[in-house]
Order: structure tokens, then C-alpha cells, then sequence
């Protein structure tokens, strides 16, 4: 059962401020004029949320390349991020969700299921936003292992 996504593309992406590493902030509107690959994961450390996380990290010299921003969301805690961070070398900035507000204006909190169990959580989803702020790709069912390629193949 796929999840059911509200933003479209073309919609203009929710504007969000969310705390990350040193107890900073950081907003949407920062990056004003530079296409933000956003992408939303369930949890830190997590075989999956890895695979994917090191995939962007691999081809980071290319988004850069590009001119273009990632980062990766979860509920999890700026502590939480900073250890990911760190064990696994991850260039990024990772966005503290705690309070699920930006996974909420993205509409990718919702009913999961994992081995017969039925739960609240993440979708693993990820919007391309333009530089004009608008969502320019949406990927509902991301694939780990391979996603950063997709990602990258999109930015031209």
C-alpha cells in the first residue's frame, strides 16, 4: 500500500525552520535560489536510513557540483544526527524533526506497516525543490541503495 502524498509537483514546498547540529537553526528560505534536495527517512542508524544516507554522501561532490543543497529529515535528535553524522562520515546536515512539524507540511508521517505490525511513522520520501522554492520531483517510493543516482539524474 503506497502512501498517499497531499504536495504535487509544481506546489510550492512548505517553508520549515528545524534545528540541527550546535543547537543552530536552519529554514528552507536559506537556500533561496539553489535546488534543495530534501529527503525524509525514518530513523538514524538503521540498515535502510544508512544505505541511503551514504549514498548521498558518495555522490556529494556532484550535488555540490550541481549547486545543490541536501538534507535529510527524521524525528530523531540533533544527538542522535551528530552521532550518525560522525560514525558514518556524512557531509550533510541533517534537520532534528522532534516535534514532526515538517514531516507533518510534507505529508510523510502515517500509518506504516512492518512485519504484521501496524504504526505511526516516516515515509521514506524525497522532494527536489527548485530554487524558486517550488517542488520540481517527488519520489514516493524510494529504493535505498540506488536513490542518490535517481536524485542526481534529475538535477541534469
Amino acid at each position: 500500500m503506497a502512501h498517499e502524498l497531499r504536495l504535487k509537483e509544481g506546489d510550492l514546498a512548505p517553508a520549515f525552520t528545524a534545528t540541527i547540529s550546535g543547537g543552530q537553526t536552519l529554514s528552507l528560505a536559506d537556500f533561496k535560489g539553489r535546488p534543495v534536495i530534501l529527503y525524509f527517512y525514518p530513523r538514524d542508524d538503521t540498515p535502510g536510513c544508512t544505505k541511503e544516507a551514504c549514498g548521498f554522501r558518495d555522490a556529494f561532490a556532484h550535488f555540490t557540483a550541481k549547486g545543490a543543497v541536501v538534507l535529510g529529515v527524521s524525528a530523531d535528535s540533533v544527538k542522535s544526527h551528530d552521532k550518525f553524522v560522525k560514525k558514518f562520515k556524512l557531509p550533510f546536515t541533517l534537520l532534528a524533526d522532534e516535534d514532526k512539524r515538517i514531516v507533518e507540511a510534507y505529508g510523510v508521517w502515517g500509518e506504516k506497516t512492518f512485519m504484521g505490525r501496524r504504526f505511526q511513522g516516516i515515509h521514506r520520501v524525497t522532494f527536489l525543490i527548485g530554487g524558486d522554492g517550488r517542488i520540481q520531483k517527488i519520489w514516493p517510493k524510494v529504493k535505498p541503495e540506488e536513490h542518490a543516482v535517481e536524485v542526481l539524474a534529475a538535477l541534469g
